[in-house]
């Protein structure tokens, strides 16, 4: 059920009052999400982009929250990680991370969110097919905004094969973790399960 008109998110179905302080815990409580998924690292010795968890936590964060609290969450990410508390990848933080070749990936993140956010709004976070979609899409923007930074430290060719290709299954495996979870929880919802 994909539609022009803006749906309410799963956050915003799940806890329908609260006005700004729900805004407020759901978009921390995602930050610290995201922090914790950058916990998972995979090191890759050809490439300084690790494998994390964190992709999976923004198109969730996106999904959930929608197109402003999702990409607030995620702003709000890598302002804790630029501001020195440890919740990029292995526990890193600080100017350089967000200045060195995995910089456009952090950004790309609060992109990611927005848009995926922006397509839960318009109903593609109901079935899996479309929430699948919605989260190709965000790991698209993940990626326009990663690589090309990356460019700039590696050069294009490496950018690609260090940047890009070894990550596409993994990222496939956690945008079908993320578009299973949320047509599942609109399930459990509408069933009245969750309240």
């Amino acid at each position: 059920m994909q539609t022009a008109t803006r749906v309410s998110t799963l956050a915003e179905a799940t806890v329908p009052r609260g006005g700004l302080l729900r805004d407020a815990l759901l978009v921390v409580g995602f930050s610290l999400l995201t922090a914790l998924c950058a916990r998972i690292v995979i090191p890759l010795p050809f490439t300084p982009v690790p494998i994390t968890g964190q992709t999976f936590a923004v198109l969730l964060t996106g999904a959930a929250l929608g197109s402003r609290r999702g990409s607030a969450a995620i702003g709000l990410y890598v302002l804790e990680g630029l501001v020195g508390l440890p919740v990029f990848a292995g526990g890193a933080s600080g100017l350089a991370r967000l200045l060195g070749p995995t910089g456009g990936y952090l950004l790309g993140f609060i992109a990611a969110a927005y848009l995926t956010g922006t397509l839960a709004e318009r109903g593609w976070d109901r079935t899996i097919r479309w929430a699948a979609a919605a989260m190709a899409a965000g790991n698209v923007v993940v990626y326009l905004f990663g690589v090309p930074w990356l460019a700039i430290f590696l050069g294009w060719p490496k950018a690609v094969t260090g940047g890009l290709l070894p990550f596409i299954p993994g990222d496939l495996l956690k945008l079908a973790a993320a578009a299973l979870a949320l047509p599942g929880a609109w399930a459990l919802l509408r069933r009245g399960e969750v309240r």
